[in-house]
């Protein structure tokens, strides 16, 4: 089994959005939902653990070339987590369930959704760590490091389509309205369903505060 010390280095150069704390967050509501469910909680840390082991940075390519970058981080992480794992002396059945679970948890993939429960669980705490007041702090790092605006209003164009104006920037506030306002909905357990009703409260309210604000009107 990996250990938390053994995968550290695997994160050393990532940003502060996809580093090493992340995945210390991400694997403590592992075990807590992972119990709570029922769950094959080795499959399930080591999924964790390795779970944006290569390519998760924002533009990192994979393998020095410019392929894949963030976009397949989960398909390189899965390939990454099997010579770890390998060697490690696991059976190939449960290397395969590992890299289901990391396969199957990038929001924006739906090609291999998550099938079983260990995948579930940790698609689950994955996006429950962009909820919440760590929610809050993840994305407005992530608008900084991106080069984005901080603050701005959402056209009315973007809040019915999703589309933006031409030159319209985006900014945490269209990344809330864009993805993080539908995370709640795609939870796949009851406990992280009621983890994450709360985190979306907080989240919808900070951002209703900081327009409030950026409009003088709080």
């Amino acid at each position: 089994m990996p250990t938390v010390e053994q995968v550290r280095p695997y994160y050393a150069g990532a940003d502060p959005v996809h580093d090493f704390s992340h995945i210390l967050r991400v694997l403590a509501l592992a075990e807590r939902i992972g119990r709570a469910e029922g769950a094959d909680l080795e499959i399930l840390r080591a999924a964790a653990l390795l779970h944006d082991a290569a390519g998760s940075a924002p533009g990192e390519s994979v393998g020095g070339n410019g392929a894949g970058g963030r976009a397949s981080h989960h398909h390189v992480s899965a390939e990454f987590a099997a010579q770890v794992l390998v060697a490690e002396g696991w059976p190939p059945d449960r290397i395969a369930a590992v890299q289901h679970c990391i396969r199957a948890h990038r929001f924006r993939d739906d090609r291999e959704p998550p099938g079983s429960l260990e995948a579930k669980i940790l698609f689950d705490c994955d996006k429950l760590d962009v909820l919440g007041a760590i929610g809050v702090a993840r994305t407005v790092a992530y608008a900084a490091l991106d080069g984005q605006a901080l603050t701005g209003e959402p056209s009315e164009r973007f809040i019915t389509s999703g589309e933006k104006e031409p030159g319209e920037p985006h900014t945490p506030y269209h990344e809330f309205l864009f993805k993080l306002s539908k995370v709640k909905g795609r939870m796949h357990t009851a406990t992280a369903r009621a983890i994450a009703e709360e985190r979306h409260r907080y989240l919808a309210e900070f951002f209703d505060r900081l327009t409030r604000e950026v409009r003088g009107e709080a």
